[in-house]
């Protein structure tokens, strides 16, 4: 029988704002889940006795409408889809979409392009997106129409006024869920449950403690012959990007995450990347630029930018950033 390998433990460092006393006596567990956004959520907390279970629930089911009316392309008359189809070459947005627009351009051009919120044009042609799978590549000719209204470098945001190309798509699929989770956490925190593990679809935020005065503890999933990754979470988010998402043609693998310098699915050394970051949101966006990268231009760029990066190569090869061995220990 084969041993089991230690865990490999991740333990970001402390906090300020994130409470670092036990919840407050008679606070009861309470897990809380449902469907949305394409996927599922949940939610595990430790409630003050004033607030019931359908008062916190509404509290979570509200955000996640937010979000929907704000950024999902599968409902016709969100803003994004009402902003994506619209002729005008200058509109004006809501400080809602301004909110998750706005960082998201920050952090394209901190990866040179590799995340990139404009590339709904190639992810509906890819298949990924409202229009449906697709079961063979596109033609060039197609993949150059896209990239052609594509492109953060064309977009300009003052305040709340959007100026891009007409054509242009925005595709906010790997932050929105990020940007979901944060909202929730901080409506939680708001209505006096500050105690709580928030995840949608794998993307996490934890902040508080349990009542035992032990921390959030969230397992990054992995191959079963690799050691189990564990991370303890109080004030930080965690996201992770892979390639699991595909379609298959001509025995090629096709991965759902679009290389915006190749308008092709990025395809490289790299099947997975967690990130650990301040907020959720920024987790989604940059484990999803790592991905594209491949590992050693993510490894590069992660080390100059000081990014908590969990890496898997294909075959099982394992890459820990500088950051993120910083926040390392071994429980076995």
């Amino acid at each position: 029988m084969r041993d089991t390998p230690p865990n490999l433990v991740i333990l970001p460092p402390a906090v300020t704002d994130a409470p670092l006393s036990p919840p407050s006596p008679g606070a009861r567990a309470l897990d809380l889940a449902g469907e949305s956004m394409g996927t599922t959520w949940s939610v595990r907390l430790f409630a003050p006795p004033e607030l019931s279970g359908a008062a916190l629930r509404g509290a979570i089911t509200a955000e996640l409408a937010r979000i929907i009316a704000l950024f999902s392309p599968w409902v016709a008359d969100s803003e994004v889809s009402r902003l994506n189809a619209a002729p005008e070459e200058e509109l004006t947005v809501s400080p809602g979409f301004r909110a998750l627009l706005a960082p998201l351009m920050e952090i394209a051009a901190q990866t040179g392009g590799a995340s990139d919120p404009t590339l709904g044009a190639l992810t509906d042609l890819w298949g990924f997106g409202p229009p449906g799978p697709r079961q063979a590549p596109p033609a060039a000719a197609e993949i150059d129409r896209a990239r052609a209204v594509s492109g953060w470098r064309r977009v300009s945001l003052e305040g709340t006024r959007l100026r891009r190309p007409p054509g242009m798509r925005f595709d906010f699929s790997g932050s929105a869920k990020g940007l979901a989770v944060d909202l929730i956490s901080r409506a939680l925190t708001g209505i006096g449950a500050g105690h709580h593990l928030v995840e949608i679809g794998g993307e996490c935020f934890a902040r508080g403690l349990k009542p035992d005065m032990r921390p959030w503890w969230v397992a990054i999933e992995q191959p079963p012959e690799l050691p189990r990754v564990l991370v303890a979470l109080n004030g930080h988010g965690l996201a992770t990007s892979g390639d699991e998402r595909c379609f298959r043609h001509g025995g090629r693998r096709y991965a759902h995450t679009i290389d915006p310098s190749t308008g092709w699915p990025a395809e490289n050394d790299l099947t997975q990347v967690s990130v650990i970051a301040a907020d959720t949101m920024q987790a989604d966006a940059l484990a999803s630029a790592l991905m594209v990268m491949g590992a050693e231009r993510a490894l590069d760029h992660a080390r100059r930018h000081g990014i908590a990066a969990l890496m898997l190569r294909h075959g099982g090869a394992r890459i820990l950033t500088p950051a993120m061995e910083r926040m390392t220990g071994d429980d076995g």
